[in-house]
């Protein structure tokens, strides 16, 4: 008995310290992603009181853009990383690729720990005695970096890396980590959702005033949009999350009516169906990057894109032959009965072709003015 109590405490002691000391080498290795303030719906040109320092386009992009940190998962068991090597390289990482490291070595530490325990002394129930220690200092370390934690991609693949290590866990048949993951996935849950709230409002309570650009052109906003929705549709393909797909909606539903609003700034209606075919063409392209064979969301935006073209095309018919037009439907509404003999004559029509410029007018002279 003593032997067992003496080799828990001493186990207990040594694991704790070398998780603390493995945590503080990784912390040096952190690279910060995103604030408070780095919402899809704020304005670029201010981040609160005081301007944000500039950084490395790669990391600010990071923010609303999946990108590279996708290979995370495909990096999922490799073994976990060795903090001075890559400090000795001045190599920084997005928080998600230190969680995956200390949780890779936490598993590999535990699994190892509680076969001895088994096998040794007869009693799994030891393993959770020696481990007490070790999850403290991780709980220490992590809570407060998961409430200062803006990422909202970051915490969804977190939330994936969980995933997976509950699967390598019980493929190796090993249950010791079962309730300490269930723990952090239940705790990463919330702050996902509070972060995607924060851009859902940023999108809602936008100031148009500020955000408003005399250009046609995509919008930024709408761009960020289209990033951070393919970026999260990325990460929710092979897991058909039915509460994340409702989140996105709602998303969905709060930069139509941006862009609606945005759109109305313009002075001429041509110009207002001009930036919203841009933006929706645009938000479409980027979607399709995240999932080629099309979502509800893209079938969305594949739909106002075809609505918009089709309102586009009335307003230059209306442009270029409203006295055409007008004809057409003084003919057409004429009492055919009246006078059924009658027909059109080439010299009603000729004039209103030469008044049109009828021929002169190219597609090409007029989707310029989208692209």
């Amino acid at each position: 008995m003593d032997v067992r109590a003496a080799y828990i405490d001493t186990m207990n002691q040594v694991l704790s310290a070398y998780f603390r000391a493995y945590i503080q080498a990784l912390e040096k290795l952190q690279l910060d992603i995103a604030t408070s303030y780095d919402l899809i719906g704020v304005e670029t040109r201010s981040t609160g009181l005081f301007a944000r320092a500039k950084e490395p386009l790669k990391n600010r992009s990071a923010v609303f853009t999946l990108g590279e940190r996708i290979n995370i998962i495909q990096e999922i068991d490799q073994p976990a990383m060795i903090p001075h090597i890559a400090e000795a390289s001045y190599l920084k990482y997005p928080y998600e690729v230190l969680f995956r490291s200390l949780h890779k070595l936490l598993m590999d530490t535990a699994t190892s720990e509680y076969i001895f325990c088994a096998e040794f002394f007869g009693a799994e129930s030891i393993f959770y005695e020696i481990f007490a220690g070790p999850f403290s200092v991780i709980d220490e370390q992590f809570s407060p970096v998961l409430s200062n934690c803006f990422d909202a991609i970051g915490l969804m693949l977190m939330i994936r890396i969980i995933h997976h290590h509950q699967l390598i866990m019980s493929r190796r048949r090993i249950p010791c980590l079962d309730s300490y993951l269930d723990k952090v996935n239940i705790s990463l849950w919330p702050r996902f959702k509070m972060v995607f709230d924060a851009h859902l409002s940023s999108l809602r309570d936008a100031n148009i005033n500020s955000l408003w650009q005399d250009d046609v052109h995509p919008h930024y906003v709408m761009r960020r949009y289209a990033e951070f929705t393919a970026s999260l549709i990325h990460l929710n393909v092979e897991y058909g999350d039915g509460q994340l797909d409702i989140n996105l909606e709602r998303l969905r539903m709060a930069v139509d009516g941006l862009i609606l609003k945005l759109a109305i700034m313009f002075p001429e209606s041509k110009q207002q169906i001009v930036f919203l075919i841009n933006n929706y063409d645009m938000t479409i392209s980027v979607l399709k990057e995240a999932r080629p064979e099309g979502g509800k969301i893209q079938m969305h935006f594949e739909e106002l894109v075809k609505s918009n073209t089709s309102l586009f095309v009335e307003i230059l018919m209306v442009e270029h032959f409203s006295d055409l037009i007008k004809f057409v439907k003084a003919r057409a509404s004429e009492d055919s009965s009246s006078n059924p003999e009658r027909s059109i004559t080439v010299a009603e029509v000729e004039p209103l072709l030469h008044r049109n410029n009828f021929g002169s007018i190219t597609l090409d002279s007029q989707t310029a003015s989208m692209r």
